[in-house]
């Protein structure tokens, strides 16, 4: 079952048994009225808890010569994406076994983040600094590292930062800067324009989701780097250039994502992750751009808990607010 649809069928079912607690500030409700229990009275202080903080421990680091965009994993291999180029590793050795590289003319200019799904490499692509953004999704194969195949969004929602494939779907990041790019004098987009997308199997958009302003704030100038959807069925972000993962839930309502958590992984800075998908051995991969490696770490990704869910209430005829 999806994050979402837990959290949907644990809302309904909650309701149903008539315990959904009253949201803090609304208007009283009589002691007879037919409501909901676990009212909080009105003009009882709120707080806005902050998402508990973990931390992620290195588990290997690896030499990565072109590790200056992200990284994408497999059971045997991992992939380092730098601008134009894809470097195959053995994970086993961390030795450079092929690579593509593009033409320096283009058409590939800034690759970022990859997923391996299927014994293919899907890597996101833009136009990245240039206006206006243009994205693509590039497939290659893993085995040999041809191009294969690949898919344009044109002028789109923004620049494409990293794909991945969770729950029959495709997921992707759009991101937008407060950056001013050389020449330019506008804002490279504005970070809070920055969306989540869910895909069908053609790449075309069924949903988008916001992400949380104090976190687009944390990546300013600059925006959202990298996605993956962890082994605890929540989508993980990264920024450009924190050493943070964000811990992401699907809402029960509204456009904006749930900040589950924030998990932080010593010495790394920002860029594209990709989840090793090993069970209760699973790891999130990660680059670091000064040292020029990849790294893998362990995650406590079973300690982060599920967000308190929306305080909701149901009201009777004569008690409804004005």
């Amino acid at each position: 079952m999806s994050t979402r649809t837990r959290i949907v069928a644990g809302l309904a079912t909650t309701a149903a048994a008539g315990a959904v607690a009253l949201a803090a500030g609304l208007v009283p409700v009589p002691a007879s009225a037919p409501t909901l229990t676990g009212a909080v009275p009105a003009g009882a202080p709120t707080t806005t808890a902050q998402p508990p903080v973990l931390s992620a421990t290195l588990a290997h680091a690896y030499d990565a010569f072109d590790a200056r965009q992200g990284v994408a994993v497999d059971d045997r291999y991992f992939y380092v994406v730098d601008n134009r180029s894809i470097t195959k590793h053995d994970k086993a050795t961390g030795k450079p076994l092929l690579q593509f590289v593009s033409d320096p003319e283009g058409p590939i200019i800034h690759l970022d983040s990859a997923v391996v799904v299927d014994g293919k490499l899907y890597a996101s692509h833009s136009n990245y600094d240039e206006s206006p953004m243009e994205s693509s999704i590039e497939v290659f194969d893993t085995r040999t590292m041809r191009h294969l195949d690949t898919f344009s969004f044109g002028i789109f929602r923004g620049s494409l930062t990293w794909l991945d494939r969770h729950d029959g779907a495709w997921w992707a990041g759009f991101a937008n800067y407060d950056e001013i790019p050389d020449g330019g004098t506008e804002p490279y987009g504005e970070t809070y324009q920055t969306q989540v997308v869910k895909m069908d199997d053609h790449f075309q958009v069924v949903e988008a989701w916001t992400i949380p302003k104090p976190i687009l704030d944390r990546f300013k100038p600059m925006s959202n780097s990298g996605g993956s959807w962890g082994p605890d069925g929540r989508l993980w972000l990264t920024g450009h250039d924190l050493g943070e993962a964000y811990v992401m839930t699907l809402p029960a309502a509204g456009s904006e994502l749930v900040w589950a958590a924030t998990v932080t992984l010593p010495g790394v800075e920002g860029q594209g992750i990709a989840w090793e998908h090993a069970g209760s051995r699973s790891k999130l991969w990660t680059i670091k751009r000064s040292a020029k490696q990849a790294l893998s770490f362990t995650v406590p990704f079973r300690s982060v808990t599920e967000p308190a869910a929306p305080a909701w209430q149901i009201l009777g005829p004569g008690h409804f607010q004005q």
